[in-house]
């Protein structure tokens, strides 16, 4: 079970979280988008990268990206959607 800070009323700024397996989760008390890392500094990192993303920054994924991650961008799949995405 990962422990957690007292919730204070201020919703700005970083909650850190330890976790059982060592890591660190880092959650923007607005948003509530959460990254983690080994240590702080790289869950800060994660975080400000997963923050510029929710925000709609970043680049979209092209058909040569799935290539690259051995993806075929033709394939549909044949499994069907879970419940929450139909």
């Amino acid at each position: 079970m990962a422990s957690t800070p007292r919730e204070e009323p201020d919703k700005e700024g970083v909650e850190f979280i330890h976790e059982e397996d060592g890591s660190i989760t880092a959650r923007d008390r607005e948003t509530g988008v959460a990254s983690f890392g080994d240590t702080k500094s790289e869950a800060l990192r994660m975080l400000a990268e997963a923050l510029e993303l929710h925000e709609g920054g970043g680049e979209p994924v092209t058909d040569e990206d799935l290539r690259e991650m051995g993806l075929d961008p033709d394939d549909e799949g044949d499994e069907e959607l879970p419940g929450f995405m139909r």
